[in-house]
Order: structure tokens, then C-alpha cells, then sequence
């Protein structure tokens, strides 16, 4: 039997596949990057908490705009282009510069040494001993002083040769130089210790043995070290934890946000204008949308592995990722896609006389309204992953992966398995899933999916053993996304398509997701592991209020299996005459034919 294929919807798949494969590269890093930064926790919380509500400015503005003046096509492809000039500026966003590293300075019975502790010393030997090899380097010191060391500079290092040397007892501050020679490096525990001979010092500018005699007191002194070398500077600072006020004053931040702002900008106008296409094209089967959707989880998939692997690559030896690969990806890819998506066939059958009003019926309806606080209950679940599970994933990594890691191969897998292991087969069968179990069903299911997956998250140790739990991905992002698109196509009344389309989109991130970023970033702040319990928890009691909702609505007969109101012989009420020719409830829009002349053919393969 010969395969039909809708050579129509073609573009529609490529647009899917190449518009994920360009953000697949960027989106999931930049909450790592901007910690990579030093932003702390709540910046990155407080940063995607705003992003949202502009997108849920955006995508109705622009979504009304669309509909209203019949510019699908120059809004869709104008925001294609901002997204990828966008994140490929993020590529030039200057690094915040790190602090001269904090090191203990230990002279005692005939021993110096420099010692450096971080969470990863193991690693940052390892690096160093491969890049200097054998080489020497000369550093210079700044040690807070008190006065029983200068005793011992005096009299054990400079053997009081200079001039009113005792008169500096009273000086907080000692500078002297010395040598470290990268192969005499001992590691202990978390710490590295940087054997000095102790015939390499300079004080004051004349060479002295840094020798502290035994029977005097313990020399350690807190220091700023000063080698002039930034690969070495890069290996022992930590990077600043930057609180919200002093980000807020730094111009380079600033660059960073606005950037990320103007993307998210792009990308809502893309996402909703690009769905509205999606079902003018597909006409009355809008349960064909997960098919289409699944190109994207394709591109997103390939790409995010690709992205994650390449950033490994680039950065080996480096204490910091290298992201310059992946902002050059998004930028060529979106390219393609712009070419690709000004081949689509953009109709719109129906025109409403009065958008806003048609639209705004929507908060009238109870089972409306009940959606509406589903896309919001998602959206909190939904920040969380998208912001705060790399970052999670990272802790894991450092705690028990040690130098031997690969955390953004790692990170690439899950977005992999999240597409091909999750989403793909479910935007797959999700007309099917739809049909079989109703969209009320599906998205009872969907809250008890993010509970499983929260659950699973807190009770996590090696980060590895995270991927078979983000086949839920499927459930928590696969169905719902097909399940909320659907309905939204359902429910808008003719003519308002990517209104509709934007609105929900709108409340999803601009309330869901702003929220959960905000209570996520303060929650992870504390206690990562508490912060799943605690939206673990609350997720499945959020199930069992929605189930409850809806099994009492059904038993009075307010809504069926797929959430649309019963009609009852009193339900319609007087409308003008250019409301007259449509359906008075708008659960009746979707059973109108589109006009054959729109180009759609009956196929079994979409």
C-alpha cells in the first residue's frame, strides 16, 4: 500500500526540527553558564522568573498582532532571526574577573610550603602537572602579618641585615616573592601543598632562605598569591558568588540579561505563531500536532548530545566549560531554519470580529479556568527542571564523580533520553493517548508523572542513574505540551488561533514557570534535595485535587472525559449578527469543517 504523505506539512517538520536543534545548544546551558559566572542561585531564580513574564507579554502581543493584521509570516520569521543573533551575543559577554587565589603560606622547622584547598583538588593537580609540566613559576605574596613573623623575617630571613627591620611589627601586611615548581606539588585530602626550597625568597628586594626554626612560633599566614599567569589564577580562584544587588551593578550583567531577554522574546513569538500555523495548516486534525511536535524533540535530541559532548571536548584542562562552540551552533542552525520556514503555506480561514472579547469568554468558563490552573501547576514543576536540574546534577557530579567527569556529556544524555526516550514516542501517540483516555485524563496524568519524577530526583546519589528517570520526560513534557496545544486548539473560538495559542503558552511560562523559577531558586539556595521532595509532594497533591475536581464535575454532568461542557437547551445566549454564524459554545468550534479549497487532503501519515 502506497504511503500518503502531506507534502504541505514538510516544512512545518523542518521548521520543528531545525528551530529545536538551534536552541537545543543554548537554552538548557544558560542557567550553568550564569552560575559558571558566579550569579548565585537566587540571581539565576530571579533571572528566569522575569524571562518568563516577558514572554507572557510577548506572545499574546504578538500572537494578537498576528492575527489581527495577517503578519504570521514576518513575525515568525523576524523572530527567528532575534532568537539566533541573540544567543550568539551571549558568546561575548565578558567574564567577571576572579580574585587573586587564597592560599596559606606554612614555614616550620626547616619546611615552606604553599597550600591550596578546593573541592576539586585532585583535579586541579592533575591539570597543572599536565599543562606546566616541569616549569618553574615566580610568584609574588601578600601575607597578613603579625608581629611575632616579622620576628622571624628579621631575624631568620634577612638575619638582621636591614635597617629598622623590627620597626615593621606593627605592619599588617608582608609582601615576598618566591618560586613553586609545578612537579613538587603533594596532595592531601582536598588540599594541594606547593613545596618552596627554601633558597627561593625575595624580601624587600634581596634573595633570603625562607627558613622558620623549629623552636619558634608556627608561621601560616593567610595570603594572596600573585603569579602572573591566568591559566594558573584560573585553576585556584573561585569564582565569586554574586548576590542580586551586586549583579545588578555590574554593566556586564546587565549584557547578559538582555540578551537572554531579547532571546526569550524570539523564542515566544516562534513557539505560539508557530503552533497557529501548525493547526491552520492541520485543520480538523489537531490531533495530528504531536507528530509534527516530534521533529522537534528529534532536533532537540541530536543537537543538545551534540552540544553537551563538544563542550567536554573544548574544555579539557580548563577549571571552566567552554560555551563557544554551542552559541555558533544555534546561530548557523537558526539560519537554516529561517530558509526552511519561508516555504510554509501560512492560512488562516476565519477572522474574529473581536479578538480580545472572544478570547476573554475564556475566563468565563469553568473548565476554562481549570485548564488554565493546570498550565500554571505545570509550569511550576516545569522551572524547576528546566533552570535548576543541571545545576543539581553538577552538585552530584562534584560530590561524587571527582576529577574523573564528564557532566556536560552527562547533561547532553539526559536531553537526549528526554527526547528520543520520552517525548518522541509520545508526541507520537499522544492523538492516540488523547483519543483512548480523554485530555482531562491526560493531564491528571501529567501531574502525577512530575510527582514520580521529583521524587525520584531527591533520592538521587551517583548523577548518572538519573537517565532512565527522565524517560518521565515523556509524560511531564511529551503528553502535556500535545495535551495543552490540543485543548487550546479546541476551546478557541475561530479566528483567534494564535491568540489562544499565546495565551496559553503565556500563563504556562509567564505565571507556571516565573513562579517556580523564583520559589526554586530560593528553595535550591538551601537544601537541593528538600527543594524536589518539597515540589514532589506538592505535585501529588495537586493530582489528587484535580482529580477530585473533575470526577465531581463529570458526576453533575458539567463537563465529559475531554473536559468540554454539556450543553443544556438554555445554554445560549443572545449575540449579534456577526456572532449568529458561529457555534454558541465555543466546545462546538472545532466539529466546523474547514472550506476544501484550503489545500487539506484525508492522509494516514502527517
Amino acid at each position: 500500500m502506497k504511503t500518503n504523505i502531506d507534502k504541505e506539512l514538510l516544512p512545518m517538520k523542518a521548521h520543528y526540527f531545525l528551530f529545536n536543534a538551534g536552541t537545543a545548544p543554548v537554552v538548557p546551558f544558560m542557567p550553568t553558564l550564569a552560575q559558571q559566572l558566579g550569579y548565585s542561585s537566587v540571581v539565576v531564580g530571579t533571572m528566569y522568573m522575569i524571562l518568563p513574564i516577558i514572554g507572557m507579554l510577548a506572545k499574546p502581543l504578538f500572537g494578537y498582532i498576528a492575527d489581527r493584521y495577517h503578519r504570521h509570516r514576518l513575525l515568525f520569521l523576524s523572530g527567528q532571526v532575534i532568537t539566533g543573533i541573540a544567543f550568539f551575543m551571549i558568546m561575548f559577554v565578558p567574564a567577571i574577573d576572579k580574585p587573586l587565589p587564597q592560599v596559606q603560606f606554612h614555614c616550620h622547622a626547616g619546611v615552606s610550603s604553599i597550600r591550596h584547598c578546593s573541592d576539586h583538588g585532585d583535579c586541579v593537580e592533575k591539570n597543572m602537572e599536565t599543562f606546566y609540566g616541569n616549569q618553574t613559576l615566580a610568584c609574588d605574596l601578600q601575607c597578613e602579618a603579625e608581629p611575632f613573623m616579622w620576628d622571624i623575617v628579621c631575624e631568620d630571613w634577612l638575619k638582621n641585615q636591614t635597617e629598622n627591620c623590627a620597626a615593621n611589627r606593627t605592619n599588617p601586611q608582608l609582601n615576598f616573592s618566591t618560586s613553586i615548581n609545578m612537579k613538587d606539588i603533594v596532595e592531601e585530602a582536598d588540599c594541594l601543598f606547593f613545596m618552596i626550597p627554601q633558597d627561593r625568597g625575595e624580601v624587600a628586594g634581596q634573595s633570603v632562605p625562607l627558613y622558620c626554626p623549629a623552636g619558634k612560633q608556627y608561621f601560616n599566614a593567610s595570603c594572596r598569591m600573585d603569579c602572573h599567569d591566568d591559566y594558573l589564577k584560573e585553576q585556584l580562584s573561585e569564582s565569586p558568588v554574586i548576590n542580586t544587588m551586586g549583579a545588578m551593578a555590574q554593566p556586564q550583567f546587565w549584557f547578559f540579561f538582555g540578551m537572554l531577554i531579547i532571546s526569550w522574546i524570539g523564542m515566544a513569538v516562534v513557539v505560539s505563531i508557530g503552533d497557529a500555523i501548525c493547526f491552520g495548516i492541520l485543520g480538523d486534525r489537531h490531533h495530528l500536532y504531536g507528530k509534527q511536535r516530534l521533529c522537534g524533540s528529534l532536533g532537540w535530541g541530536i543537537f543538545a548530545l551534540l552540544a553537551g559532548v563538544l563542550v567536554d571536548h573544548m574544555s579539557k584542562g580548563s577549571a571552566n566549560k567552554n560555551y563557544t562552540v554551542v552559541f555558533c551552533m544555534a546561530l548557523v542552525i537558526m539560519g537554516f531554519d529561517v530558509l526552511a520556514s519561508s516555504k510554509l503555506k501560512v492560512t488562516q480561514t476565519h477572522l474574529s470580529s473581536n479578538i480580545l472579547k472572544d478570547v476573554g469568554q475564556m475566563f468565563l468558563s469553568l473548565r476554562c479556568v481549570i485548564f488554565f490552573l493546570w498550565c500554571v501547576a505545570i509550569g511550576l514543576g516545569t522551572a524547576l527542571i528546566w533552570n535548576f536540574l543541571f545545576l543539581y546534577l553538577e552538585l552530584l557530579d562534584k560530590q561524587y564523580m571527582g576529577c574523573d567527569s564528564s557532566i556536560k556529556t552527562l547533561e547532553g544524555l539526559v536531553m537526549a533520553i528526554q527526547c528520543f526516550g520520552g517525548e518522541l514516542p509520545f508526541f507520537f501517540l499522544s492523538g492516540w493517548i488523547l483519543k483512548r483516555i480523554g485530555h482531562v485524563n491526560a493531564m491528571s496524568l501529567v501531574l502525577f508523572g512530575f510527582g514520580v519524577r521529583f521524587i525520584l530526583y531527591s533520592m538521587l546519589q551517583n548523577p548518572w542513574y538519573i537517565l532512565p528517570i527522565e524517560l518521565l520526560n515523556g509524560v511531564t513534557f511529551g503528553l502535556f505540551y500535545a495535551t495543552m496545544a490540543s485543548y487550546a486548539s479546541i476551546v478557541a473560538p475561530p479566528g483567534t488561533e494564535a491568540t489562544m495559542q499565546s495565551l496559553v503558552g503565556a500563563i504556562f511560562e509567564g505565571v507556571g514557570v516565573s513562579m517556580g523559577s523564583l520559589i526554586g531558586g530560593i528553595l535550591f539556595n538551601g537544601d537541593p534535595r528538600t527543594t524536589f521532595e518539597i515540589f514532589g509532594i506538592a505535585a501529588f497533591i495537586i493530582f489528587v485535587v484535580h482529580v477530585s475536581i473533575q470526577m465531581f464535575l463529570q458526576r453533575n454532568g458539567s463537563t465529559d472525559e475531554n473536559g468540554k461542557g454539556r450543553v443544556s437547551s438554555g445554554s445560549a445566549s443572545a449575540s449579534t449578527s456577526s456572532e449568529a454564524a458561529k457555534p454558541k459554545d465555543t466546545s462546538e468550534v472545532r466539529s466546523i469543517k474547514k472550506p476544501s479549497n484550503d489545500g487539506f487532503s484525508d492522509v494516514d501519515l502527517s
